[in-house]
Formats: structure tokens, C-alpha cells, sequence
């Protein structure tokens, strides 16, 4: 019995009836539970009314397009991780793609079978607690336990750790931080980092005219 995608609920906005279908089927078999939509319209509905643990957009769909639904989404602070599908390859879209908050960019065609290793890939990444000195973090939940008791931190706060231990041990742009975070210029940023570093006790690294890095060694 396949029980790979047990639990894991996904919307899936394809408006090709013959690819949904195919990859409707193909992640069911994994286990997945799958509800399929058609346009950005019922997309957005389907997402107020219920929770789900992964999204897949096509962009090119009718009614809201995928870039206006998912930019609807992040403005709404809902965080879902958000898979693109997309016959659209020019760069000014992929660009404004990751700038609204998608996680990952697929572009058509494409193997069916590429799409489920990236979702297995993300589940595998947002499942995971991270652990970092006396913390332990979820990307997926977005708790925080510090010395083992609960730690509650602003919206910004919360993003900047995320952005930082999902990329343990790996140099973050600067500009990459400001965007996902939401800070608007360098000083900002800084001011941010000093008071994480008060809340938590993370030792961040500026690697000079590059980014910041958190290390576990």
C-alpha cells in the first residue's frame, strides 16, 4: 500500500483537463489527497474555506490568474507553500513569481514525475524540525521552543529566523533577506537582526557585501 503522501492535502489549479487529470491521478496514487480546480475564481474560494499543505498553480488559468491569486494569499498572510506550473519562461515573470512568495517554479512541459519529486522534496523540507543550539524551530507550523518553552516572536522577527535556519550553513543574499522579509533597506535589516540576536541568542555572520549566514559549526 503506497503511503507516501498520507495526510498531506494539496490543491491543484490546472485549467488542461488532460494534465490535471494525469497529475491528479498520478499524486493520488502516491497517497496524496488531491482537489482539483480550474480557474482562480474557485481557486480562492476553496482557499478560505479550507486548509491545505501545499498548493499547485498554474499561472495562465481563467477568472485570477495564479500570480494574482497567490499574491491575494501571501497579502492575506496565509504562508502555504506555493509550487508554480507554468508555460510562461521569460524572466520578468518568474522574477515577479518569487518576488509574490511562490517556493518553487516548474516550467511546462514538463515530466509529471519532476512535479512529484519537488513536492516530496518540499514535504520532506517543511516537516522537518530544525534545531539550532536551544532552539528548535518547524518551518511548517512556524513554532518556535527555545530551552524548551514556547517563543513568540513579531512578523518580522518570524520571518527573518525562518529565512535564516532553513538556509543554515548557507550565505543568504542581502536582498534575498530584505524582500522576504519585508525591510525595506540595509540599515533596517540590521536594526532587525540586533533585536533577533537579543530574542534568541542566534550568532548571525555578515559575509561583507554578500548576505548573512547562521552556522551550526
Amino acid at each position: 500500500m503506497v503511503t507516501i503522501g498520507k495526510n498531506y492535502k494539496i490543491l491543484l489549479m490546472e485549467d488542461n483537463l488532460d494534465l490535471g487529470d494525469t497529475l491528479k491521478e498520478m499524486l493520488e496514487d502516491e497517497g496524496y489527497d488531491i482537489v482539483w480546480v480550474k480557474d482562480g475564481i474557485e481557486a480562492s474560494e476553496i482557499t478560505y474555506a479550507d486548509k491545505f499543505d501545499l498548493y499547485v498553480f498554474d499561472i495562465n488559468v481563467p477568472n485570477f490568474n495564479g500570480l494574482e491569486l497567490l499574491d491575494a494569499l501571501r497579502n492575506a498572510e496565509d504562508t502555504t507553500p506555493t509550487i508554480f506550473i507554468s508555460a510562461l519562461i521569460d524572466m520578468e515573470t518568474i522574477k515577479k513569481a518569487f518576488n509574490i512568495g511562490v517556493d518553487d517554479y516548474i516550467k511546462k512541459p514538463f515530466f509529471p514525475e519532476e512535479l512529484l519529486v519537488r513536492i516530496q522534496s518540499r514535504f520532506k523540507t517543511i516537516n522537518k524540525d530544525i534545531y539550532y543550539k536551544d532552539i528548535c524551530y518547524n518551518p511548517k507550523t512556524q513554532i518556535i521552543f527555545k530551552a524548551n518553552r514556547e517563543l513568540f516572536l513579531g512578523k518580522k522577527q518570524k520571518k527573518l529566523l525562518h529565512i535564516l535556519l532553513i538556509n543554515l550553513d548557507k550565505t543568504i543574499d542581502i536582498n534575498d533577506i530584505k524582500e522576504f522579509c519585508e525591510i525595506k533597506t540595509s540599515s533596517s535589516l540590521r536594526v532587525a537582526l540586533g533585536k533577533l540576536k537579543q530574542d534568541t541568542e542566534i550568532e548571525v555572520r555578515n559575509i561583507h557585501g554578500v548576505g548573512y549566514r547562521v552556522e551550526t559549526r
